[in-house]
C-alpha cells in the first residue's frame, strides 16, 4: 500500500550572470536589476497554491537552486524561508541548502544567508584550472573559487558542498586529480563530482568541444575515486561523496523516492496520494516572465504516473545509491507488490548485476558501474 514518504521543498531561482555553454537547466541571463521582490511574492503565492499537497507533513529539507540563487539578497531568501516555515512547518533538524557561484557574493552575503536560515551551501566550482573554467564559460577564476570555499567556512558553514566536473575539454588525468586535491584541501563536508555530458539545446551540443577519449575518462574515474576514498570521502551515490556521514539529505529524499514540492519558474514536484494509490508529478510555468505574469496560477502540468512506469522510475532513483534502499521502500513508495517485478530482478541477479532482494534493493559493484545497462534491462 502506498504510504506518505518524507516531504522536501525545491525553490527555483532562474537567473544567472551568464548562461554556461554546457547548461541545460532552466536558467536565464539576468539584467542589471532582477525582479527580486516580485519573484519572492510569486514564490509565496506558488507555495500557498500547493499547501494541501503537504498533507500534514513538515519539511525535512529545502534546496534553493537555479540559476544562481546567490544573486538574490539574504533578505529575499529569509522572506521565502520564513513564509515556508509559517505555512508548512520545518522538521527540527531541517537541512536548507542554497546554491552559490564564485563571483556572485561577498563574505558578508554568505553570513547573511546563514542568518536567513540557510545551513548548507552548494558552491559551483566546476574546476580550479583557469583554462577549463574559461572553456566552460564560467565567470570566475581559480582565485575566486578558492575564496568562495574559504568564505563559506568563515561565514559559519561547517556543512558545504563543492560541485566539480571532470571529463572537461582536453582534460588529463593529472588535471582532474589536481582539481580534486585542491577541493579536498578546502575540507568541504561534501563533494559532487560528475562527468561533463553534452546535453541537447546547449551551445556545446551545437558546437561540441574536444572531450577526453573513453580510456582517459575511465582512468580519471578510477584515479579520482581512489583519491577521494583515501581522503576520507565516502561515495554513497553515483556522483556524491561525503565526509563524516554528512550526505545531502535533500538529494537522498529524491533518490529514495520521497516527495517534494517544487515552486518557481519551471520547478517540478512529486507527490504521493495514498487515498488514490497514485503518484502525481507536476511542473510550474517555465519562462520567468510568464511565471511572474500568471498571478496565482503557476501550474503548467499535473498528471499521475502510469502504474506500469512506477517501478522503473523507482529504480532509476534508488539504484543510484551505493547501498540501495530497503526492500520495504518499494511497496511503501510505489504502492505495488515487489512480486510483480521479482522475475526481472532475479534475472539480473543471475547475471551478477543485482544483489538478491532480501532486505535491500541494490546493485552489485559491477551493476553499479554499468547502471544504464541495468536500467535498460529492467525496462525491457
Amino acid at each position: 500500500m502506498l504510504q506518505l514518504p518524507p516531504l522536501s521543498l525545491y525553490i527555483h531561482i532562474p537567473w544567472c550572470v551568464r548562461k554556461c555553454p554546457y547548461c541545460d537547466f532552466n536558467s536565464h541571463q539576468g539584467g542589471d536589476k532582477l525582479p527580486e521582490d516580485a519573484y519572492v511574492d510569486a514564490l509565496m503565492a506558488d507555495l500557498d497554491q500547493d499547501l494541501e499537497l503537504a498533507q500534514g507533513r513538515r519539511l525535512t529539507s529545502i534546496f534553493i537552486g537555479g540559476g544562481t540563487p546567490s544573486l538574490f539578497s539574504p533578505r529575499a531568501i529569509a522572506a521565502i524561508l520564513d513564509h515556508a516555515e509559517r505555512r508548512i512547518g520545518f522538521a527540527g533538524d531541517i537541512e536548507i541548502t542554497l546554491e552559490a557561484n564564485p563571483g556572485t557574493f561577498e563574505q558578508d552575503r554568505f553570513r547573511g544567508f546563514r542568518q536567513a536560515g540557510v545551513n548548507r551551501l552548494s558552491i559551483g566550482i566546476q574546476s580550479f584550472a583557469n583554462r577549463h573554467l574559461q572553456a566552460l564559460g564560467r565567470i570566475h577564476d581559480r582565485a575566486a573559487a578558492v575564496t568562495a570555499a574559504r568564505s563559506a567556512r568563515a561565514a559559519g558553514f561547517e556543512n558545504f558542498n563543492l560541485d566539480l566536473m571532470h571529463g572537461l575539454p582536453g582534460q588529463t588525468v593529472a588535471e582532474a586529480l589536481a582539481d580534486l586535491e585542491m577541493a579536498a584541501a578546502m575540507a568541504p563536508s561534501h563533494l559532487s563530482w560528475y562527468q561533463l555530458t553534452i546535453e541537447p539545446n546547449t551551445v556545446f551540443h551545437k558546437q561540441p568541444p574536444p572531450l577526453p577519449a573513453e580510456d582517459v575518462l575511465a582512468d580519471i574515474q578510477d584515479a579520482g575515486g581512489e583519491f577521494l576514498a583515501a581522503s576520507g570521502y565516502t561515495q554513497y551515490e553515483v556522483s556524491a561523496y561525503a565526509r563524516d556521514n554528512l550526505r545531502a539529505r535533500h538529494n537522498l529524499n529524491y533518490w529514495e523516492f520521497g516527495d517534494y514540492l517544487g515552486i518557481g519558474a519551471g520547478a517540478h514536484g512529486k507527490i504521493s496520494s495514498p487515498e488514490a494509490n497514485q503518484i502525481v508529478r507536476s511542473a510550474k510555468t517555465r519562462a520567468p516572465a510568464d511565471y511572474l505574469a500568471r498571478r496565482h496560477d503557476y501550474l503548467a502540468s499535473r498528471a499521475a504516473v502510469a502504474a506500469d512506469e512506477l517501478p522503473l522510475e523507482f529504480f532509476m532513483n534508488a539504484l543510484r545509491l551505493v547501498n540501495g534502499v530497503p526492500l520495504a521502500h518499494f511497496e511503501a513508495r510505489t504502492g505495488q507488490d515487489f512480486g510483480a517485478v521479482a522475475e526481472g530482478w532475479n534475472s539480473l541477479v543471475n547475471r551478477g548485476l543485482l544483489e538478491p532482494a532480501t532486505t535491500r534493493l541494490t546493485t552489485t559493484q559491477k551493476g553499479f558501474w554499468h547502471l544504464n545497462t541495468v536500467l535498460d534491462l529492467l525496462a525491457a
